[in-house]
């Protein structure tokens, strides 16, 4: 006999960038909501940028025509037919609580901003420092007054296999490092780095880099990318692997997967740069006429499921922030005083330049006990002495483990830290890092999800294209082909190979003949 989930609603917001910043919130709402079916109302960008969230069921397209009388009260038909029993309004107008009342939806839950609290029923107070808090955290406050706890306050974008591999394919041949550069801001020029300061930073990054560039942007965008490209040495623009621009070329997701394929993008406060910390990818943040405190990327704390580096480049004036999309005074000096070096240094900053050679833990370095819960069982490989001359070598060791033992009751996270701090003090690994959720919590660091290299390389400079991944399973084989690092079959007696084209090793010793 079928259950009928109860059908729950949320409103998301207008901007993309705005939509990566509520991906914890929308993440901690699914999960609380878990036996009820999801949907979200959003413009095509925005439902495009969740199509592959676990925590998102289905999508109701909000376009042009829902602004119109007629519009709308089609849109208030058809969620009235949906039979939606709860509204989460993460967006702040007026309209989207209007909507969700007239289409009968019992629960209506949201900000009391925009002149709506009568609408809601239940409205959350919004004080002065409500409107200071991050946007990250503003989203997570509203979930957090309605008694759910997040698990996370990390932006995180699903990306499948397919979309990375493709992404990867279309760089394929740019010299590395290939560094993203997005020039736009749909907010305004307040918002966007002289166009002369790009061109400059491009040019230092293949004279003294080496490196490529891919330029990102939407249509309207064109102007300011031809711009650019008019004050580069044709050398740069025409030579093979030295230049790609992307403007106006790509739907949402393909825009998503080649930031995530970049060692690093620099770019003005706008949607790319929230999603270029969303897929992990090392981010040059330039802020003129807002505030970082608002809506800079964010850091990571340690017990957070990935990572990524950052710097926010910024040159504060007597009248920053204003919010402008326009500067009143017409100098835009928070931008203009901005020096291509200052930017290019901070670009160096976080390039990751480290080689890394990443192991599975069971099974790899030590016997597989089956959720290895005592020290009786621990049993490390004898040939893992041999990994101290791979260090040598210039390669950082770090481990990586799925532990759902933690989550199921049957391990102790405390263990899991002493058996990994052992690899560490003993063995000469670098860093150990752990996921101690189930697979169906849909984290961003549970194998073969690559939210903990991710983090690695933020705390280590790692390189990922220049390194390796060393494991039994294919969860290891795929976590390594999410990044682009080089995968390494270890022969188990629990595992069989099923990813073809990949080296296979027998013992660690055979390591070093690979590399």
């Amino acid at each position: 006999m079928s259950i009928t989930k109860h059908k729950v609603l949320i409103r998301g917001v207008n901007w993309l960038g705005d939509a990566v910043m509520t991906t914890p919130a929308i993440r901690a709402w699914g999960k609380a909501k878990r036996e009820s079916s999801v949907a979200l109302l959003a413009n095509g960008q925005v439902l495009q940028l969740f199509k592959h969230d676990p925590h998102v069921e289905s999508f109701i397209e909000y376009n042009n025509f829902h602004k119109t009388p007629i519009g709308k009260l089609k849109l208030i038909s058809k969620l009235r037919g949906e039979q939606f029993v709860e509204a989460l309004l993460l967006q702040n107008a007026f309209d989207a609580a209007l909507i969700t009342f007239l289409a009968g939806i019992k629960s209506r839950i949201g900000y009391n901003r925009d002149g709506r609290g009568v609408l809601l029923t239940k409205s959350v107070p919004v004080d002065k420092n409500i409107l200071k808090l991050h946007q990250i955290d503003y989203f997570l406050n509203l979930i957090r007054a309605i008694g759910i706890t997040p698990t996370t306050t990390m932006p995180w974008l699903y990306l499948l296999m397919d979309e990375r591999l493709s992404a990867r394919s279309e760089l394929d041949g740019l010299k590395r490092p290939v560094i993203g550069i997005n020039p736009g801001a749909a907010f305004g020029p307040a918002k966007r780095w002289k166009e002369e300061g790009f061109a400059c930073l491009i040019k230092k990054i293949v004279a003294n880099l080496g490196g490529s560039v891919v330029i990102f942007g939407a249509s309207d965008d064109k102007p300011i990318v031809d711009s650019i490209t008019s004050l580069l040495p044709v050398h740069i623009v025409n030579e093979s692997g030295v230049f790609a621009n992307f403007c106006g070329k790509t739907t949402v997701r393909q825009l998503c997967a080649l930031i995530s394929e970049c060692d690093a993008l620099v770019t003005n406060d706008s949607g790319p740069m929230h999603v270029a910390y969303a897929v992990g990818t090392p981010v040059v943040a330039i802020f003129g006429s807002t505030e970082p405190a608002l809506t800079s990327p964010p850091t990571a704390p340690k017990y957070e499921e990935t990572g990524f580096l950052k710097v926010i480049c910024r040159h504060k004036t007597k009248c920053s922030p204003c919010f402008e999309r326009v500067c009143r005074y017409n100098h835009y000096k928070c931008l203009t005083d901005l020096s291509d070096d200052y930017v290019y240094e901070a670009l160096c900053s976080i390039i990751p330049q480290t080689k890394a050679i990443f192991f599975d833990r069971d099974g790899t370095l030590c016997h597989d006990a089956h959720y290895l819960n005592c020290f009786d069982n621990f049993k490390v490989f004898p040939q893992i002495g041999c990994l101290k001359e791979l260090k040598d070598s210039g390669y950082k060791l770090i481990g990586i483990t799925n532990q759902s033992g933690i989550a199921r009751g049957i391990v102790d996270e405390w263990f899991v830290n002493d058996v990994n701090k052992i690899f560490i003090d003993k063995y000469g690994f670098d860093g150990f890092y752990y996921c101690p959720h189930l697979s169906s919590e849909n984290c961003a660091c549970r194998k073969p999800s690559p939210g903990l290299l991710y983090k690695a390389r933020a705390e280590f400079g790692i390189n990922l294209k220049a390194s390796y991944f060393v494991g039994d399973k294919d969860s290891d084989i795929l976590s390594a082909s999410a990044v682009g690092a080089k995968p390494v079959f270890f022969k188990s007696a629990q595992y069989e190979q099923s990813v073809n084209d990949v080296p296979l090793i027998s013992c660690l010793t055979q390591l070093r003949e690979l590399l």
